[in-house]
């Protein structure tokens, strides 16, 4: 069963409530970049783009274009995400989800795949450049030593 980008919003928004859809791309992203840094594969096929505003997953934006907030997300089947999946996206939610949308996107702006991605230009320049995989696995396995992130996850 494949887990798509839909699935996780899904889920992110049954652990948290209504947030902003600013807030949800950003999470979602953690979630990514993690489940990268933690098992060497991806959470979901979809790309990341370095907007202006941080990571932005064109799919997720489609379907909130001109929303604000969102409490759950319908395009999402929180049944496809299995235990380690969900594991990552507790511990992103348990990491991050203290933060309001602004303070997330300037973290992201701070890190090394959005830079990376947008290299060249101004922060608030319009890009629509991926942020590649393998530089969001190595950054955050870099600063965040895995396997204390998520204790005996790796040994189950």
């Amino acid at each position: 069963m494949t887990t798509t980008v839909h699935d996780v919003a899904a889920s992110v928004l049954s652990k948290t409530g209504r947030i902003s859809t600013m807030k949800l791309q950003k999470l979602v992203y953690y979630a990514q970049a993690w489940k990268l840094a933690i098992t060497g594969s991806t959470l979901f096929a979809e790309d990341f783009q370095a907007w202006a505003n941080g990571p932005v997953c064109q799919p997720l934006f489609e379907r909130h274009r001109g929303v604000f907030a969102v409490s759950n997300w319908k395009d999402g089947d929180t049944t496809k995400i299995n235990e380690l999946q969900d594991a990552v996206i507790t511990l992103v939610i348990n990491k991050y989800a203290r933060l309001s949308a602004a303070p997330l996107s300037d973290l992201t702006h701070s890190e090394a795949p959005w830079r990376q991605a947008r290299e060249g230009l101004p922060d608030d320049a319009y890009s629509v450049a991926v942020i590649a995989t393998d530089s969001m696995r190595d950054y955050y396995r870099k600063i965040g030593g895995t396997k204390e992130l998520v204790g005996d996850l790796l040994d189950a």
